[in-house]
């Protein structure tokens, strides 16, 4: 094109008025020197990445952390390993309310927010919890297609007490002990349904055998309706040896099972330290767990119905004691 020749920096090829024009052929190299690399992401302070490196820097930091944790989920991934799901609403604002240690908040996009999630959010956002929008899909796998009701959280392994504990406890609040047992209760929805009905009528805490027995998963959090977070759970190697310890402490142990010695409302020593064990609804108690009572009660049920499962079986035992220590005082 005419006129190109005058442009600045053009130029030609010597001995050739209309030459092709030749490259810069690293005339400009020099203005690049020093420049380096361009910088990461997460190394750009304007940039997003910069702000999510900044912020999770500062929860490695902060005691109590679970982000360097095993088992953190990032994204949607799941990645469970050594961590519980917690889902459902009234279970989620209880764990959060009572300051369990949670490593993501998990709410699902589009949800019909009551005054529950709209205080989860609150707590999340303010103690810095990750909080992750997922999809109902997502979210059902999260939680193993349990109802959540839109919201879950992770949280690590349960913190077992130690039987002293739940002494403590009874100490602590200045009244007699009162302790469940569970005996061969392996369903943690059973072990959940106790946890609510010693925190409804006023219990120390819950005990369960370590092997072939329920523990504190995310079905026990989730029946327990939140009383996970605020009745200890302590765990034993040995549960007829630890009653027979308990009994020396001055505790009375006694067993549920069908044909007791006598019905749950005619405990005589109900408003004194106290052990009741539950057994499983097949097998009822231990031979060795049954040795150790002071006493077996029973609850009067019509013929027709063979048994009460565990949950229900301590729920009444714990009221009628509750009623006792009630008048008794």
């Amino acid at each position: 094109m005419a006129g190109n020749s005058k442009r600045p920096g053009a130029v030609r090829k010597p001995g050739s008025k209309k030459g092709p024009r030749v490259g810069t052929g690293g005339h400009s190299r020099k203005a690049l020197e020093g420049k380096g690399p361009t910088p990461k992401a997460e190394d750009r302070v304007y940039h997003p990445a910069h702000k999510r490196k900044a912020e999770a820097e500062k929860r490695k930091s902060t005691p109590g952390s679970r982000d360097s944790a095993k088992g953190v989920v990032r994204g949607t991934r799941r990645s469970t390993e050594g961590t519980e799901v917690v889902a459902g609403r009234n279970a989620v604002l209880e764990a959060l309310r009572t300051e369990v240690p949670v490593s993501t908040v998990y709410v699902a996009s589009r949800i019909d927010h009551d005054d529950r999630t709209r205080e989860i959010l609150q707590i999340a956002s303010g103690r810095g919890y990750p909080l992750l929008e997922v999809t109902k899909p997502e979210l059902d796998r999260l939680t193993d297609g349990s109802v959540h009701q839109g919201v879950a959280v992770q949280v690590p392994p349960y913190a077992y007490a130690d039987v002293e504990d739940l002494l403590d406890a009874a100490a602590a609040a200045g009244s007699p002990p009162l302790i469940v047992a569970l005996d061969g209760v392996t369903d943690p929805r059973n072990l959940g349904a106790v946890l609510r009905s010693a925190g409804a009528f006023g219990a120390h805490g819950v005990l369960v055998p370590e092997r072939r027995a329920a523990g504190v998963t995310a079905s026990a959090w989730k029946v327990s309706a939140g009383a996970a977070a605020r009745v200890p759970v302590a765990r034993t190697t040995n549960l007829a040896r630890a009653l027979t310890e308990l009994k020396k402490s001055g505790v009375f142990v006694v067993g549920l099972d069908a044909g007791g010695d006598q019905e749950v409302h005619e405990l005589s020593f109900a408003a004194d330290p106290l052990v009741l064990v539950v057994g499983s609804e097949g097998k009822g108690l231990s031979r060795l767990v049954r040795e150790t009572c002071d006493v077996v009660a029973s609850i009067p049920i019509s013929s027709d119905v063979e048994s009460l499962n565990a949950g229900v079986a301590a729920g009444i035992t714990l009221y009628e004691v509750a009623q006792s220590r009630r008048t008794l005082t």
